[in-house]
């Protein structure tokens, strides 16, 4: 193998400092020395780094490739996208002119993009970085090494890369910030997409906001994705803007894939979905209107609730309501009631008739008892539904709410810190927030003066009961003799009555049977036993002969 001596032998004007840790051949691992303790320093094989003889033979020009201890941690970017909203055209050839004035001036500055996603943040960079002429890599911030020693090898790659492929790096921190410290040196073109406050270096650095398109915008996209299937749409085109805030490649991919505007509204949904599906339980919505037994002034609530976010885009925009003020232009709700009354039911049925998502989130689980933690978590929530104006369902509000506008302590003032953080989102949020509550009383009217419909769903009467038995079961379930007017006499919810008709349904399958008021019985008794509740002999006496 060669050696350190034969490089000093057969090399012009050989120089042992050249091999010095801190030379460029050591310092950027372009050759390796092997030293052991078995042989002196001259005896020492060289070795070439298998990335700079990759590099010096052209295979990087036939396939992007990178040195293989970076494997996993960067990702080539290939394309720019095919669209951009016009604002983040204009933003990308500000970001190449700055690209091009600062190139050969030393470290560049670090290209902060404030407030971007990661999608933004690529298509912005990419668009870039084509137009100068670079290649780029993406690098997730939660993969940095925390180890010094390695940062400095991660940085020494990347820096050896960043010569070879004449690339750049985005380093994507998510919503959190970020320590990028280990950057502070690093040779070449560096973007970052993080929080507005989320970048936390000592090097150069530029910030650029970056907005989302706009609901204009947004409608110059589907345009342009759609082609001349845009006028043949009837007016949809206009409600997936008002209902989907979407960015440019998403709205292109969707634009060219889906045939027609009901494929499209839920290829949107599908979407937006990941935004949401790791923070709350999205419920699929299976109750229509007459699953629901309610009184008819409550029905008629619910309605008008569906009337305005299926109106809202004409009142705000076309009428002006929303440049008169900013606030209140939410949709939110409050469904009070005892557990098994309907309230998760209603949500459905206005998910359903929506054709919008329904997500639960239950509240208990977002509050934390440390400060600052709940809004955070709130936030996520909030942000993440935005995407799609998915209804959100707030399930037990008395875990945040309550009577607290009365400040005795600091734990009464953080919790009214909170919830004024809750109504403020769901007086700003672009869809419809619903909180549920078992105990409406419970909660402060201070509270529920900035919540636009309060839904009351009381405990089933006799005939109500009887109504909610005559629709419980499916077509397809065989029943034989059922007498309502004797079930309406167990004195339990609609969700209890669900239970029962169930459990019966079970009972009646493993005999072969239809389901007949004997299984019934059983499985109200079961149901009682269940709540702790005694069946008296008076309500279910006559049911079996």
């Amino acid at each position: 193998w060669p050696t350190f001596a034969l490089a000093l032998h057969v090399c012009a004007a050989p120089s042992w400092e050249s091999l010095a840790p801190g030379r460029p051949l050591r310092r950027w691992h372009l050759v390796e020395l092997q030293r052991t303790a078995a042989r002196p320093l001259t005896a020492a094989p060289l070795r070439i780094d298998e990335r700079v003889l990759h590099h010096l033979i052209g295979l990087d020009r036939i396939s992007l490739c990178v040195d293989a201890r970076l494997d996993g941690l960067v990702t080539p970017l290939t394309d720019a996208p095919a669209m951009l909203a016009p604002s983040h055209v204009a933003l990308a050839q500000q970001l190449a002119a700055t690209v091009q004035e600062t190139a050969g001036d030393g470290l560049p500055p670090l290209i902060h993009l404030a407030g971007a996603d990661d999608q933004a943040g690529r298509a912005l960079a990419a668009t870039v970085c084509r137009d100068v002429g670079m290649g780029l890599f993406t690098l997730a911030a939660s993969a940095l090494p925390a180890d010094p020693a390695a940062w400095a090898l991660l940085a020494r790659l990347w820096e050896r890369e960043a010569v070879f492929g004449r690339a750049s790096l985005l380093v994507e921190c998510g919503e959190e910030t970020a320590s990028l410290r280990g950057l502070d040196n690093v040779a070449g073109l560096v973007f970052v997409t993080a929080p507005q406050s989320g970048v936390d270096c000592r090097r150069p650095c530029l910030h650029f906001d970056v907005s989302r398109p706009t609901r204009r915008e947004q409608r110059l996209l589907w345009d342009h994705a759609l082609g001349e299937s845009a006028g043949r749409w009837n007016g949809a085109v206009d409600a997936l803007v008002n209902q989907f805030d979407l960015d440019a490649g998403t709205i292109d991919a969707i634009g060219r894939q889906t045939a027609d505007a009901d494929a499209a509204w839920d290829a949107c949904r599908v979407r937006t979905r990941p935004h949401l599906d790791e923070l709350a339980q999205r419920i699929e919505p299976a109750a229509g209107w007459d699953d629901l037994v309610l009184p008819a002034g409550q029905l008629q609530v619910l309605r008008e609730l569906a009337l305005h976010v299926r109106r809202r885009a004409v009142v705000y925009d076309t009428w002006g309501f929303a440049a008169k003020s900013s606030r209140g232009l939410g949709i939110s709700a409050l469904f009070a009631g005892v557990s098994g009354t309907g309230k998760t039911m209603a949500a459905e049925v206005l998910a359903r008739e929506l054709r919008l998502d329904l997500y639960r989130i239950d509240l208990s689980g977002v509050v934390s008892k440390y400060i600052g933690e709940t809004e955070k978590n709130l936030r996520r929530v909030f942000d993440a539904a935005e995407h799609g104006g998915a209804i959100l369902l707030f399930d037990e509000a008395d875990a945040l709410f309550g009577k607290r506008s009365e400040v005795r302590d600091s734990h009464d003032r953080y919790a009214n810190i909170e919830v004024s953080y809750l109504l403020q989102r769901m007086e700003a949020y672009r869809g419809l927030a619903i909180l549920t509550t078992n105990q409406r009383s419970a909660l402060d009217t201070a509270f529920l003066r900035r919540i636009r419909f309060v839904v009351e769903f009381p405990f089933p009467d006799a005939m109500q009961r009887a109504e909610i038995w005559r629709r419980i079961f499916p077509d397809a379930t065989p029943t034989v003799d059922l007498d309502v007017h004797k079930l309406s006499q167990l004195t339990v919810t609609g969700g209890h009555i669900r239970n029962i008709a169930l459990y019966a349904a079970f009972l009646a399958a493993d005999r072969d049977e239809p389901v007949q008021m004997a299984h019934l019985l059983a499985a109200a008794q079961r149901e009682y036993a269940k709540l702790e509740k005694p069946l008296g002999d008076a309500e279910v006496r006559t049911w079996v002969a």
